[in-house]
């Protein structure tokens, strides 16, 4: 099963070019140009994880997000930003976003925190503690 994502940037170059990318990676993509879109496909479908940027005109990321959270609350968000705004992409982490990145990015540092969004967002379904899961702990030496 592909990771179904939401890509939310105002800049209609950054989204084809991270759909582009991301699609040859693995993931089911949907795109939106801002806020309000997003919030519509939000309520409309069950995305994973949302690759959101921080300044978009009319709802920004953070209102955004603090929406995302009220109508589907499991949804992992990562948070995309530029130097400038570092602090507002913290604020989202304090209001439940997964992480951010800030602009320009490692391409395999994004797909790093995407995939790990989708693995958290996956147990967490399960009721997993991905934080405690036994195979991942170190072996005791005999």
């Amino acid at each position: 099963m592909k990771n179904k994502l939401l890509l939310v940037d105002d800049e209609k170059i950054m989204l084809k070019y991270l759909s582009r990318f991301l699609i040859k990676r693995g993931f089911d993509i949907t795109t939106a140009m801002n806020g309000e879109d997003a919030l519509k496909k939000i309520k409309n479908q069950d995305f994973i994880t949302v690759l959101l940027d921080v300044l978009m005109p009319g709802m920004d990321g953070i209102e955004t997000l603090k929406e995302i959270k009220k109508i589907k609350p499991m949804t992992e968000v990562i948070m995309l930003t530029g130097h400038a705004s570092v602090q507002v992409a913290i604020e989202g982490m304090k209001l439940g976003a997964f992480d951010y990145l800030i602009k320009p990015f490692d391409r395999d540092e994004l797909v790093a925190k995407l995939r790990m969004a989708c693995e958290k967002r996956l147990f967490n379904e399960k009721g997993i503690d991905a934080v405690n899961i036994p195979e991942m702990m170190p072996e005791k030496p005999a």
